[in-house]
């Protein structure tokens, strides 16, 4: 991702154009009059996350960390997402019987995603508290974290994307403290669908509209048509981690290829200091704070309520209409 900052706009390097970028840490927009920030800012190298990764994460609303997870483990989550989406894990709903002779790819492009996947694998689940991942998190969010949800997308050739959104929409915390933290297991390109992001932590969750692109599964969008310079693609080879904070818009297009997935596992944390109101959108009792959680790191100020098992693994549509009469 060839992008620096200069002056208060983001540069592509291999050519001499600018991008206009917005803060976003106010309601109305104003341009950034920052010192330079250089592109490294960015990604975290192997040594760990930096003061100046920790604020670009701050301001910009997103961080990379390029191969954060071994060859290995990225050819275990692989085994173990063929293995889930064969029914070898347990059974969800709208699961198909696998035929005689399908391979793993016949299989997986019938689906799109199942949501909390680490409710049927130990392997999943044990990712959720992966060393390098909970690090990171540490650093970006709280000493204290932990876990309400996990999704692990298949996408493969041909299937749509995911329209513009912001997480907190969906899965609202009190502290504004949500992060998805999003596991390349397969590389993401822009031809197969990787995820796009307008730089920034708007100030407020915008209002969703109709879609009518045939890019995303999506009915409904945040109307970006005032951030189109603004927009970058997040291309990442697997085992690279992208962490993006709820209120980051970001979206991704359909996959245009004939033969490659996109896999990836996306997990969403917070400071385990704020409660969660989320009622998994409208399919559990409203709450003043959702206790299916996984505490990954430090301590728990509500441990004395205990923990529930309220959400069940389930198939992502391929039309999705959630939270909205669009």
């Amino acid at each position: 991702m060839p992008l620096a900052l200069a002056n208060g706009k983001m540069k592509n390097e291999n050519d001499n154009s600018t991008i206009k970028l917005l803060n976003f840490d106010f309601s109305l927009l104003t341009l950034i009059n920052d010192p330079i920030m250089n592109k490294e800012h960015a990604f975290i190298n192997p040594t760990g996350t930096t003061p100046e990764n920790i604020n670009f994460y701050a301001k910009y609303g997103y961080v990379i960390a390029p191969a954060l997870l071994s060859q290995n483990e990225v050819n275990e989550l692989k085994r173990e997402t063929a293995a889930i989406f064969r029914g070898e894990r347990g059974h969800v709903d709208g699961l198909v019987d696998v035929e005689e002779n399908e391979t793993d790819s016949d299989v997986m492009k019938k689906y799109v995603a199942i949501h909390f996947p680490h409710k049927l694998s130990e392997r999943i689940h044990a990712f959720l508290s992966h060393n390098k991942v909970v690090d990171v998190l540490t650093k970006i969010v709280s000493p204290n974290v932990k876990c309400m949800q996990s999704m692990l997308f298949v996408k493969g050739p041909g299937k749509a994307g995911q329209s513009w959104h912001q997480d907190e929409y969906y899965i609202p915390t009190r502290d504004k403290s949500l992060v998805g933290a999003w596991i390349a297991i397969d590389d993401a390109t822009v031809e197969n669908g990787c995820l796009w992001i307008v730089p920034g932590r708007p100030a407020h969750i915008m209002q969703r509209v109709k879609n009518d692109s045939g890019e995303y599964a999506d009915v409904d969008t945040v109307d970006v048509t005032n951030y189109k310079d603004e927009m970058i693609p997040v291309e990442v080879k697997s085992g690279s981690v992208v962490f993006f904070n709820g209120y980051t818009l970001h979206s991704s297009l359909r996959n245009k290829t004939t033969d490659c997935f996109r896999t990836a596992l996306v997990n969403h944390y917070m400071s385990a200091e704020s409660m969660l109101p989320w009622d998994q959108d409208g399919k559990l009792e409203p709450t003043e704070d959702l206790r299916d959680i996984v505490l990954v790191a430090g301590e728990d100020p509500y441990a004395w309520k205990g923990v529930v098992d309220a959400n069940k693994p389930y198939l992502r549509p391929e039309i999705l209409k959630i939270k909205t009469e669009l």
